[in-house]
């Protein structure tokens, strides 16, 4: 999926990596503890998350991930977008719920990957 359709399927305001969104992801993992998400597999991948500070964009760096999308109408601060623009992730901000927002990108064909096991 598009990063741009992320954009238009959760009506998201894009505040970082706007000429990115013709990338392309994946899959998705919504989550709020950084430690879970370093459980997924990660290449090319969208992280929806509530948690707004900078170990969330060195997550999303460790883990390969292209977009970190932070629902509920949080707004990260200035020092996680420039961390996010110096790492080439496009950051969205979207009103939607954690859950609905995980929703519309899965029925519209956007999968959730794995999950590695030790």
């Amino acid at each position: 999926m598009k990063i741009s359709e992320i954009v238009k399927l959760l009506e998201a305001k894009v505040l970082c990596g706007e000429d990115k969104l013709d990338g392309i992801v994946h899959s998705a993992c919504g989550c709020d503890m950084m430690s879970d998400v370093l459980a997924f597999v990660k290449e090319q991948a969208v992280l929806l998350t509530g948690l707004c500070n900078p170990q969330v964009i060195r997550t999303a760096i460790m883990m390969d991930m292209r977009c970190v999308v932070f629902v509920r109408g949080k707004m990260p601060s200035a020092d996680i977008l420039t961390l996010a623009e110096e790492s080439g992730i496009v950051v969205l901000a979207s009103e939607e719920r954690m859950y609905t927002a995980c929703g519309k990108l899965y029925v519209n064909g956007l999968a959730g990957g794995e999950i590695e096991h030790e």
